[in-house]
């Protein structure tokens, strides 16, 4: 009788153990056995340049809410459905696969390192490079960051899932193979998202009038190694990196259940956030660490499709796959692409194939790969060496009670806490892994006890904390930023000057436009050389002393008297909105902390209207 394999089974010890070492330890961290290393001539392995520069994480959000925000007002458009027809006549599907690269210090199979900035061919074990005799060996402390993964999303997680082998021939799979637990035992099934109207979907893909949101099934969640890294050198040399072999990596496979480029979009985003929330991915998509396949399918509205099947559901059109993705943008524009391209076919009455497609970004159109090969031809087989893996219920629960807070609940908590709106918490939430967010709560709660201690801590003022901390946060902070191209890892103003300087202007100690200056010779001090905010303030005399009412209206009748035409502009036409030309004006005529802006604003107002 042949041996069977001992099941690998993963204890609440071994997790401890495991979350201990991560405490101390970076991802890279610990001692590593001895590893075949590959250079030089035999496989011509050579550093290769990236195709294109990383996108700042920074830059890449304020893309997409460009994108969301037009989306969705062409969305809105009455004549949005008579611009395109074609969309009342046809109903696209998508599904979505997601490829996460885990953050974990040791391969899948390997002891080997996992590094994203290592020299080429550095960290590669002999099982990773297809040696004779060389065998996996599975690594337990992989499996946290996936079953945190799978929690974050709902999932069931099975106290028994097994490994496949994949089978095909390509240079970047050494072994002819890829592990993966696609076929027969994923270790997650039965998961859910659930994406509302400010994570930028559709607002055409509410089920109903009034809803806010929608949720999209996960159908599984494997764990499967990553492939080696191929680098086209032109004309025609291919060089591998075969750090990446063996590369931990879960993917998520959702239900065909989105039917518009942006909710696609917002899906893969949703992923991400939710990934990075519990420490299961570090790096996103901008960094290569998330990749995501969509498949795309058109079909009449009400008709049953071709009778295919996919995922459970039948009566879809012919799908597509766009493999590799490596950014939202481009999974809403593939998607937008394939989606138009589909239609084109069925109308002209072609026939859609079954086929693998490719994208380029700045393309209008989706590109034939190959044609698309089902599961028979890939040769799943369970893998002869590896046990199964045997999750335990303790191991579960442990890792739910200890997760960490998901997005959801900390922009919830967010809008309970400090009275900031939905979009300037999802805003906060989306800059810098949260950093952002932190800081603008703890500087909401030191300009709390400063008003506090000034006897000001009413329930008026109170609310006007977090969304003025929030505003200063996002476009004052935010603005001096981007102006010279800096992180918010480099802001040395600290959370204290900055409420020192927003409770002294809550107190009507000095001006918005007094506040601003403050802030930017904060900004462009060294830290170690700076005064205090209200040392600054005294020094520089910019604390208010508020003019008298009689002088605010002599000085807006004497502007408003220089400038009839601004004054028939607004009286007689009605751009209101040059009622703040006044308002400036005044600030700037004035001698430097007399007068206020909210004050100017109501004077004028009552002059233009009497």
């Amino acid at each position: 009788m042949p041996l069977q394999p001992r099941p690998i089974t993963l204890s609440l010890r071994q997790t401890c153990l495991y979350y201990a070492c991560r405490s101390r330890l970076s991802p890279l961290a610990g001692v590593q056995p001895r590893h075949q290393q590959f250079s030089g001539s035999a496989y011509r392995f050579e550093t290769a340049k990236a195709a294109d520069a990383a996108v700042p994480l920074r830059k890449q959000l304020k893309e997409e809410a460009k994108q969301r925000k037009k989306s969705a007002k062409s969305a809105k458009s009455p004549g949005n459905n008579a611009a395109d027809p074609l969309l009342d006549k046809w109903e696209l599907t998508v599904g979505i696969e997601v490829h996460a690269e885990l953050n974990t210090a040791h391969k899948l199979f390997s002891t080997a390192q996992t590094s994203l900035n290592a020299e080429p061919n550095e960290h590669v074990a002999r099982f990773d490079a297809a040696l004779p005799g060389a065998q996996p060996a599975f690594q337990k402390a992989t499996l946290i960051p996936a079953l945190r993964a799978a929690l974050a999303m709902d999932c069931d997680i099975q106290s028994r899932s097994s490994w496949d082998r994949k089978h095909y021939f390509y240079q970047d799979q050494p072994n002819g193979y890829q592990i993966t637990q696609y076929y027969a035992e994923p270790f997650a099934r039965s998961g859910s998202l659930t994406l509302t109207l400010e994570d930028g979907i559709d607002p055409n893909d509410l089920s109903e009038p009034g809803a806010t949101g929608l949720t999209i099934g996960i159908k599984q969640i494997q764990m499967e190694q990553d492939t080696a890294k191929t680098a086209l050198q032109p004309p025609s040399t291919y060089l591998l990196d075969f750090n990446r072999v063996s590369h931990p990596l879960i993917e998520i496979i959702t239900l065909p259940q989105i039917h518009s480029p942006a909710t696609a979009a917002a899906t893969v985003r949703k992923i991400q956030s939710l990934l990075k929330s519990v420490d299961s991915c570090v790096a996103g998509m901008e960094m290569g660490g998330l990749r995501a396949d969509v498949n795309v399918s058109v079909r009449k509205r009400g008709s049953t499709g071709d009778n295919n099947e996919y995922s459970g559901v039948k009566g879809l059109g012919t799908r597509t796959e766009i493999k590799n993705l490596s950014s939202f943008k481009a999974v809403e524009d593939a998607v937008t692409a394939e989606r138009d391209r589909q239609i084109k076919v069925l109308e002209a009455g072609g026939v859609i194939e079954g086929e693998t497609r490719g994208w380029t970004i700045g393309s209008t159109e989706t590109t034939r790969l190959r044609s698309k090969e089902g599961e028979v031809d890939y040769r799943y087989m369970p893998d002869p060496d590896l046990p199964p893996v045997l999750i335990s219920s303790e191991l579960v629960n442990h890792l739910r009670k200890t997760l960490p807070e998901l997005p959801d609940s900390t922009i919830s908590r967010t809008l309970n806490d400090f009275g900031l709106s939905m979009k300037d918490a999802k805003t906060l939430f989306s800059f810098d892994d949260g950093e952002r967010l932190e800081y603008c709560a703890e500087t909401i709660d030191l300009v709390s006890k400063k008003i506090s201690a000034q006897g000001l801590n009413d329930d008026q003022n109170q609310a006007k904390v977090g969304k003025l901390v929030a505003n200063w946060v996002l476009h004052e902070l935010g603005g001096l930023l981007t102006s010279d191209g800096r992180e918010w890892s480099d802001l040395t103003i600290t959370t204290e000057e900055l409420a020192s300087l927003l409770a002294n202007l809550m107190s009507k100690q000095i001006t918005a436009r007094v506040g601003k200056q403050i802030l930017q010779q904060l900004y462009d001090e060294d830290s170690d050389d700076r005064i205090s905010v209200d040392a600054r303030i005294d020094e520089g005399n910019l604390r208010l002393r508020p003019i008298s009412r009689e002088e605010y209206i002599e000085l807006a009748q004497s502007i408003m008297d220089e400038n009839p035409d601004m004054v028939s502009a607004v009286r007689d036409k009605g751009q209101k909105g040059k009622t703040m030309w006044f308002v400036g004006q005044m600030v700037r005529r004035a001698e430097e902390g007399t007068v206020e802006a909210e004050k100017a604003k109501e004077i004028i107002e009552e002059l233009l209207f009497p």
